[in-house]
């Protein structure tokens, strides 16, 4: 006994939410409507003790903790007692039967918040579990990916330096640009992990406001088109501005991401096609290229942080951009979106992925 607070003790603080406040009374004032509505054409009453009975577990149900439960459970005692027996509006516990009533409503809202308690802490266990086992996942496929790049930079950048007076000014050049080239994947790679450890945060929400879609993907093209200007964008958006609610810097890097996979991946691709439109509740983007497509053998691992050879031997992220596609969709799906990948029948690769659109003036 040393102060250790039990579960019971620890679920019973007294709290004040007025979510659940909220909850409980718009419950007892329900079936207290339907009571007084159903109480002068019915004879039998007892009824009304069952539904009582169905108020107190539904809130036990969808409240937090044993508080409200309780308080739920007197609450409906005395208004059976107080309004719907006679002597009508007055107090009187000594009618036989009540003592039962209270203590059954009483025990069905302990037993119910204990079950209710019991599952909520299992989901919280399972997403803590599925979350670290992301984490996990993500630091296992880069910590060799993360190391064969700087060894690159590193044994260029020595290279320059020990060999200057023998290497050609070309020579330079190419080893320069190779080192360049890894530290630029570098800097992707790092921005991908800042924002999948941002969207996993238990203490970090995806702050949205409503953005114009066509200016998010404006600079999502024209960073794009400075690093590959020799592939030609193409760029479609609806006649009215499509304001879209998100968070800009995260929807841009997935569409940025997207066409680096569309290049990386495609091989020949020579063109990419991105858009975005109002369809139904939800806005949808598009990246569409004219490679090669997606292979078969990777389109089951396409999201999940890694991609595998055809003969299951795991394959390198920097050359396939596993990792950034599975940013992609969490980025996406912390915004309460989805994302496909499909292949063209005339060849190339199409990505798609959906935002809600909340109801406002601008995109009626």
């Amino acid at each position: 006994m040393s102060g250790k607070k039990k579960p019971f003790a620890k679920n019973f603080q007294l709290v004040i939410s007025w979510r659940d406040t909220f909850i409980s009374l718009a419950i007892l004032l329900l079936v207290s409507g339907i009571c007084y509505g159903l109480h002068p054409i019915s004879d039998d009453d007892s009824y009304i003790s069952m539904l009582y009975m169905v108020a107190v577990f539904m809130i036990s149900r969808f409240t937090e903790g044993y508080l409200y439960g309780i308080l739920s459970s007197i609450l409906a005692v005395i208004c059976v007692n107080y309004i719907f027996t006679y002597p009508y509006f007055a107090i009187n516990f000594t009618l036989a039967g009540y003592p039962l009533t209270f203590i059954c409503m009483l025990t069905t809202s302990i037993f119910t918040c204990a079950m209710t308690t019991q599952l909520k802490k299992s989901e919280k266990i399972k997403a803590e579990i599925k979350e670290e086992k992301l984490r996990s996942n993500l630091l296992r496929a880069v910590s060799h990916d993360l190391r064969t790049p700087l060894t690159s930079i590193v044994g260029a950048i020595q290279a320059v330096i020990e060999n200057r007076r023998i290497l050609s000014d070309e020579e330079q050049v190419t080893l320069l640009s190779e080192a360049k080239d890894d530290a630029q994947w570098l800097i992707r790679m790092v921005e991908n992990l800042l924002s999948i450890t941002k969207i996993n945060s238990s203490a970090a929400h995806i702050k949205k406001n409503p953005e114009a879609a066509e200016e998010v993907l404006g600079e999502a093209v024209r960073k794009f088109s400075r690093r590959f200007p020799q592939v030609d964008i193409s760029v479609s958006v609806p006649d009215d501005p499509l304001f879209v609610p998100m968070d800009p810097l995260l929807i841009e890097q997935v569409v940025e991401n997207l066409m680096e996979n569309s290049v990386l991946h495609g091989k020949k691709t020579t063109r990419i096609d991105v858009s975005v439109r109002a369809l139904g509740k939800s806005a949808l983007f598009a990246v569409i290229d004219d490679g090669v497509g997606i292979p078969d053998n990777v389109k089951n691992h396409l999201f999940d942080g890694k991609l595998v050879h055809s003969d299951g031997r795991e394959a390198d992220s920097k050359k396939n951009m596993g990792i950034g596609l599975s940013v992609c969709l969490s980025i996406v799906r912390a915004h309460g979106g989805d994302m496909t990948a499909t292949n063209l029948p005339m060849g190339g690769a199409a990505f798609h992925f959906t935002l809600p659109l909340e109801d406002n003036k601008v995109n009626e």
